[in-house]
């Protein structure tokens, strides 16, 4: 009798369990079924128990397993992170010495810059650097899959004079670390990467701003290249965080452990905080300015799910009391179309996030008439009923008044078509992340937004971090489809990201994400962020502002929400 007669894996791709002899990677299983699997492109990794892992998963238990492809959000980034330790192998091969930075995401890539070399990424530069990196990938190279003792890897590392990956990994402290070998070089990742370089055949690297662009496949077309365009308001923002990351020196993971357990949590938070306030004067003054020349009679505050609208919106309006203005508030809710002509999504669901779920015909005589000095019979939403309302509120805009309102729609020129654009100040409000986990691990705006929707969905509306991360797909779209083509529309752009913020958000993020079953898809993403939030030192949330941004989320706040 064989050791390994009953072993068997579940194929949920194939819905049947199938004999394995035991020790076996999951990519020899793969190529021995992949004919009968209703993938898009080739399996780049692995759910295994609902854990993404990599193709060369070995298996000695029975497990359920289901290949990906790119088509999902974690194919996809197994994909992207793939394609970034090509490129940082490219350079090494090139330009040994030179640092890569892959700072965030824009444009539908990463842009990336070489530290304390900026005007090194000349086109001739980056075309050597495209060249090689697919002579890398017609190589078809392996992506060895390594562990070891952290103490062995931060030696290696050094070695390679990756600076920033020993500060986290110091930090850490975990007993053992997973990396990957690409040739000669090594480097980490928080998840997998795809077999080979072979896999890597659809990408850009392209000049962009002062550095350059890394482009993977088109989300709604793998065989070709995204596109990208430029989109400078969004690059300043980033970049104007970026600058103050230099100017305090904290711009990882690693950096702002160390400041945490060396007690400067304080300072750091009153820094952050004050910057904020700063910008948020700022926006207020150029309101004002405008204001008294003539225009700048509604300000549009839009932006992405748990990006801070809300309590930005409170602030801004206390900044320009301070410069004499008084906001008038106007809720966009207010002006749904009654509930049998609202749109439905594919799903044959009412789209609440649907610009046409407004009624714009009516929200644009309001506010024309608000601006030409009439008083204005003011409606509410019955969302019992589904019908608006006329209860007998009213508006009037006296002397120094303005109006303000929020909502997903504000940048998108349809939903004020009959105002005038000199009269509107258009703000656009997200937690543009520029904290690094390294250089070569950057942190997503949607994770940062995810983790404080799951904070504030649990505390304030009895969700589970399962439901959250259920929806979390469709409010993305809808982001994709009614806010993010709009940014660039913006008069002023606010980042509400704080630095120190990940490491507060771990204490009530972590008991929340653990709740997830396992049993469930979602614990695959569930399974993902409690990795990356181990990266942080925890940090109280004793001296945070009742005023903070973050406030909306935590609990706390001086605010009425």
């Amino acid at each position: 009798m064989k050791k390994y007669d009953e072993l068997k894996v579940f194929c949920k791709n194939t819905n049947e369990y199938i004999n394995i002899d035991g020790g076996e990677s999951l990519i020899d299983l793969y190529d021995t079924i992949k004919g009968r699997l209703d993938l898009k492109g080739d399996a780049v990794c692995v759910l295994v128990n609902n854990k993404v892992e990599d193709m060369h998963y070995p298996v000695y238990a029975p497990k359920h397993v289901e290949f990906i492809d790119i088509s999902s959000n974690a194919g996809y980034r197994v994909f992207t992170r793939s394609l970034c330790m090509v490129l940082y192998k490219a350079l090494n091969d090139l330009y040994p010495g030179k640092r890569l930075c892959i700072q965030h995401s824009i444009s539908n890539g990463h842009y990336c810059q070489i530290k304390h070399a900026e005007s090194f990424l000349t086109p001739e530069v980056i075309d050597r650097l495209k060249e090689r990196m697919v002579q890398i990938v017609d190589a078809d190279m392996p992506f060895l899959r390594r562990e070891r003792l952290t103490a062995d890897v931060i030696e290696m590392f050094s070695k390679q004079g990756l600076k920033d990956k020993v500060r986290l990994l110091e930090s850490i402290n975990q007993l053992y670390t997973v990396y990957y070998k690409l040739d000669d070089i090594i480097d980490s990742f928080y998840g997998p990467l795809v077999p080979s370089t072979g896999m890597l055949k659809v990408f850009d690297l392209v000049p962009y701003e002062s550095g350059m662009l890394l482009l993977g496949p088109d989300r709604h077309d793998f065989t070709r290249v995204a596109q990208w365009e430029p989109q400078p308001k969004l690059f300043k923002a980033f970049t104007d965080y970026i600058n103050f990351n230099k100017v305090i020196r904290l711009g990882d993971v690693g950096e702002l452990n160390h400041a945490i357990k060396a007690g400067y949590a304080p300072l750091l938070i009153n820094v952050v905080e004050a910057l904020h306030n700063k910008y948020f004067i700022q926006i207020a003054d150029e309101i004002t300015r405008r204001y008294h020349e003539g225009g700048a009679r509604v300000v549009l505050i839009a932006g992405p799910s748990s990006s801070g609208k809300t309590t930005s919106s409170k602030r801004l309006a206390i900044q320009l009391m301070t410069n004499y203005i008084v906001p008038k508030v106007i809720e966009l809710d207010n002006y749904f179309v009654n509930r049998d002509r609202t749109p439905r999504d594919a799903n044959g669901d009412y789209d609440y996030e649907s610009l046409y779920a407004l009624d714009l015909e009516q929200f644009n005589k309001d506010v024309t008439d608000l601006l030409a000095g009439k008083e204005v019979a003011m409606p509410t939403y019955n969302f019992k009923t589904g019908e608006r309302e006329y209860t007998g509120k009213t508006l009037k805009l006296e002397q120094g008044d303005i109006l303000l309102m929020e909502g997903i729609h504000g940048l998108n020129p349809e939903l004020t078509r009959l105002i005038p654009d000199e009269q509107k100040f258009r703000l656009f409000v997200s937690a543009l992340t520029t904290l690094n986990i390294d250089d070569h691990n950057w942190i997503g705006t949607y994770d940062n937004r995810l983790l404080r929707r799951i904070i504030r969905d649990h505390k304030y509306r009895n969700s589970s971090a399962q439901q959250t991360i259920q929806r979390w797909a469709s409010v993305r779209r809808g982001e994709d489809k009614w806010i993010m083509p709009f940014h660039e529309n913006a008069d002023a752009m606010f980042n509400s990201s704080l630095l120190f913020e990940l490491s507060v958000m771990r204490n009530y993020a972590l008991p929340i994400l653990q709740q997830v079953p396992s049993n469930t898809p979602e614990y695959a993403e569930a399974s993902r962020l409690i990795k990356f939030l181990n990266y942080f030192e925890p940090l109280d949330e004793k001296d945070i502002p009742s005023t903070s941004l973050l406030r909306e989320f935590l609990g706390g706040s001086s605010f009425h929400y």
